[in-house]
């Protein structure tokens, strides 16, 4: 499937660095259904776009099987950006077999993406420190 022009996966649209990575891991906010684990984490600031993360690891299968899931992914989180609550940012880890395919494997990926953060930042406590920094208890994995 190719991209419409202006709907694309730009640098600013992603998490790059491990130290953003371990910020939204160290808030424990997440929430997992089926094949996918969500983790959240506020941005500095509210009305920023939200940032996706993937993490697919070498256990889900070999290069084709984690290339697929990524660009499902992908794709998913460009369908349903705007239904996503805004200013924050998300982790997706894979735990699943092979990805869904066809347009039903993509339309229920992407209701699974919706649902997952709906339901993480939706909870009472989330974003409560302000700035998307964890607890000073925070436990360290």
């Amino acid at each position: 499937m190719v991209t419409p022009a202006g709907q694309g996966f730009a640098k600013t649209d992603r998490l790059l660095r491990p130290a953003e990575f371990a910020r939204v891991y160290e808030l424990r906010q997440s929430a997992a259904a089926g094949p996918l684990v969500l983790y959240a984490a506020p941005r500095l600031t509210a009305t920023a776009a939200s940032r996706l993360g993937l993490s697919v690891s070498r256990r889900v299968g070999n290069a084709v099987v984690r290339n697929a899931w990524k660009r499902r992914l992908r794709e998913a989180f460009r369908a349903v950006r705007g239904e996503l609550p805004a200013g924050s940012d998300f982790v997706v880890v894979v735990r699943g077999p092979e990805p869904p395919v066809g347009a039903e494997g993509a339309a229920r990926v992407a209701r699974l993406l919706v649902d997952l953060a709906r339901k993480v930042v939706g909870r009472r406590g989330y974003g409560r420190d302000g700035g998307g920094a964890a607890t000073p208890n925070a436990r360290r994995r």
